[in-house]
């Protein structure tokens, strides 16, 4: 079982993420996401396509695009679609 931790929260559990370049990808319903606040933030990867983020609220904190999606990805990254990854101190193990 992986599990995204931040401010003493779980943020996401699973025991089925997809690894792609050392992140764990947790399937969106293995997300908290009352937690997930949208963000307006997007980056590119050539090979996945445009990525999505969103912020974390956690007792009363904000982590700023902590984490982040594809939407829409390319067909190289198919499996990640409907996945999110977390990064900026959240502790993923």
């Amino acid at each position: 079982m992986v599990t995204a931790r931040w401010n003493g929260e779980i943020i996401a559990q699973s025991d089925a993420t997809i690894v792609v370049e050392n992140n764990h990808y947790f399937p969106r319903v293995a997300v908290n996401e009352h937690l997930l606040v949208e963000s307006d933030t997007k980056s590119f990867c050539p090979w996945k396509g445009e990525a999505s983020y969103y912020s974390l609220s956690v007792a009363g904190e904000t982590n700023k695009d902590a984490a982040w999606y594809y939407p829409d990805p390319k067909e190289k990254a198919a499996s990640i679609q409907d996945h999110i990854a977390f990064w900026k101190g959240v502790e993923v193990g």
